[in-house]
């Protein structure tokens, strides 16, 4: 791919682009961003560069309306009017300040098809939008829409900062046993959802009062700890699989803290069950589990997965513990599925190792999709043996990946073996409690950042993904975050998710008597039988 040098106050920054985005998306998606105010459309002239080398294409009107003949002549040009092929570098000329919210990485969010934006705005507010919230454990995405055609506005993704209170819903959840940190975790969540709001508007040339639909999909910690209620009842047995009230009480002290629209509708979506999310639900509406072919599975891969079995007649929902190895890697060379992070390794001809890197010459650490990579690599040259022990006693892998040195050890790896247990074990009891063969699956669906990025027959080698033929799997990235734009716009998802509420039969792993075995089975780092 073309390399885009960016000088921000001097200091060099290299990172690869796909042709065919602006390069103020292209930047969006990076810690460099450009001012901007107008939707990219070159009418507000904020999103100066300087081309220093390579080719930027002719000059756009807005380019000449903009920039002065001076302006031109000394390389100037608008980012949110240039689409760059080639490598080039390019000087930042008034950079914004420093901001957490990005453009999801390409490719991320699925997009859903075949449904209508006729949900009808709240009266009262001229030119109407709204936001779909995706808050998930580890991350939070914001997508802005207009309420009356439809259309993307922008998008957003940052890290959720409930993570300074524990990486998994269980910490978090024994932390919110303390009322002022419970009260805490739920002002950071809502405090990041108005920062994203707040950014979208500022950067867009939006109107914080014309948001008047706030959709919020997540698993049922996030979404309790969100509305700080109940939140206490999940770390009870008796209600893991039972209905929890988590809606917001006060919406109107929500929107006045977010600046929106005082009318404005705050929608959280309610779980299936204690944790079986609203995510889930979004997900199976965004890629309309029910309505193709059957048998099918749903894999959400997070630090809470959510798996779902559509047999064709019935649905069959559960949720097991992933951990933090899918969205953030493991151990002290973990990190999550952003720049920087090595998402692809691969063996070279000469027996080495090649690794691929998001958006970013320097490498920061090993996120999910990369971790599956290393140890199906290592079990292939018999480094590593199918029980997650190093060949000759070896206590770690070293390599290194440009001028950086990293140390995958045993914890590392059993982080991923008993994260892929737990969700192989998930699917072994859906299986099992259905009576359907996974050989017969026709559709496998594997959703959530994480899955973005999997290599597949690597995925298959260490038993995380079911045996079945390739062209039967599907990788659509943050199915959550389109399903909750589904419902945010439209009245047939609004529907669906009312037939898979009725449809959904909820799983306890914990009173199935064959999950330990499997789960014990499924730590074993090897292929998965298809039977």
């Amino acid at each position: 791919m073309p390399r885009l040098t960016i000088l921000v106050q001097g200091k060099p920054h290299v990172l690869s682009f796909r042709p065919g985005a602006s390069l103020r998306e292209i930047l969006d998606r990076s810690d460099y961003r450009v001012r901007s105010a107008c939707l990219g459309h070159g009418a507000c002239g904020l999103c100066q560069v300087r081309l220093l080398s390579g080719e930027g294409g002719p000059h756009q009107p807005a380019e000449q309306f903009q920039l002065n003949a001076s302006d031109l002549t000394e390389g100037k040009r608008l980012a949110c009017q240039m689409r760059p092929t080639t490598d080039l570098t390019v000087e930042i000329l008034n950079p914004p300040p420093p901001s957490g919210w990005r453009t999801p990485p390409e490719g991320l969010t699925y997009a859903p098809a075949g449904f209508a934006a006729d949900r009808p705005p709240p009266p009262g507010v001229s030119h109407p939008v709204g936001a779909a919230v995706d808050l998930g454990t580890t991350h939070l995405c914001v997508a802005v829409h207009s309420l009356a055609s439809g259309r993307r506005l922008a998008e957003r993704w940052g890290k959720n900062p409930q993570g300074r209170f524990g990486s998994d819903v269980v910490t978090r959840l024994m932390a919110a046993q303390r009322p002022e940190v419970a009260e805490a975790l739920a002002f950071a969540a809502r405090h990041a959802i108005g920062e994203a709001i707040a950014d979208v508007a500022r950067r867009e040339g939006l109107d914080c009062r014309a948001f008047s639909r706030v959709t919020v999909v997540g698993n049922t910690a996030m979404l309790a700890l969100l509305a700080d209620r109940n939140h206490h009842l999940l770390l009870q047995p008796a209600y893991w699989m039972a209905p929890l009230e988590c809606t917001t009480i006060d919406g109107a002290a929500w929107a006045q803290a977010w600046g929106i629209a005082r009318q404005a509708q705050i929608e959280l979506v309610p779980p299936l069950g204690g944790f079986v999310g609203s995510d889930l639900i979004a997900g199976l509406v965004a890629c309309r589990l029910t309505e193709g072919s059957a048998p099918a599975l749903f894999i959400d891969f997070g630090t809470n997965s959510e798996i779902a079995l559509w047999t064709g007649s019935d649905l069959w929902v559960t949720a097991t513990a992933g951990g933090p190895a899918f969205e953030s890697g493991a151990g002290s060379c973990g990190t999550p599925a952003e720049a920087g992070a090595v998402f692809r390794v691969a063996e070279t001809a000469d027996g080495g190792l090649a690794f691929r890197v998001l958006d970013d010459d320097c490498a920061h650490g090993l996120c999910g999709s990369g971790l599956v990579d290393l140890v199906a690599c290592l079990r292939r040259r018999q480094r590593l043996d199918a029980k997650g022990r190093f060949a000759e006693g070896a206590k770690n892998f070293a390599f290194a990946v440009g001028e950086r040195e990293f140390s995958l050890g045993l914890r590392d790896i059993d982080a991923l073996q008993r994260a892929k247990a737990a969700v192989g074990a998930g699917i072994a009891a859906l299986s099992a409690v259905a009576g359907l063969p996974l050989a017969a699956l026709q559709r496998v669906v594997v959703a959530g950042l994480f899955g973005r990025y999997l290599d597949i027959a690597n995925a298959q080698a260490i038993g995380l993904l079911p045996s079945v033929p390739v062209s039967r799997i599907e990788l659509v990235g943050n199915t959550a975050a389109a399903g909750a734009t589904a419902l945010l716009l439209s009245t047939q998802a609004q529907a669906m998710v009312n037939r898979l509420r009725q449809q959904a039969q909820l799983i306890n792993l914990a009173h199935r008597p064959e999950f330990e075995d499997a789960f014990l089975e499924h730590l074993y780092l090897r292929p998965t039988e298809a039977s």
